[in-house]
C-alpha cells in the first residue's frame, strides 16, 4: 500500500512553480520538494489546507492511494 502525492500535477494545472508556492503558504521549498517528491512520512492539516487553498483544489486531488498489488 502506498500514498501517492499528485502536488506536481495541482501545481501545474495552476501553472505555478514550488517557489511561488513556498511563497504564498510559508513553507520552505525544501519541505515542500520532499512532499512532492512522495519521501515526506507525513503532513500536517494546517499544511494540506495551506496548499489547497494556494492550489483551489481539495485533499483528494493531492492525495491518492495506490495498492501495492
Amino acid at each position: 500500500m502506498s500514498i501517492i502525492v499528485n502536488l506536481d500535477v495541482e501545481l501545474a494545472k495552476n501553472k505555478m512553480q514550488l517557489k511561488e508556492l513556498s511563497e504564498k503558504i510559508g513553507i520552505s521549498v525544501v519541505n515542500l520538494s520532499i512532499l512532492k517528491s512522495g519521501k515526506a512520512k507525513a503532513i500536517r492539516f494546517s499544511t494540506l489546507e495551506l496548499i489547497c487553498e494556494a492550489l483551489d483544489c481539495q485533499p483528494g486531488d493531492l492525495l491518492e492511494y495506490q495498492n501495492a498489488e
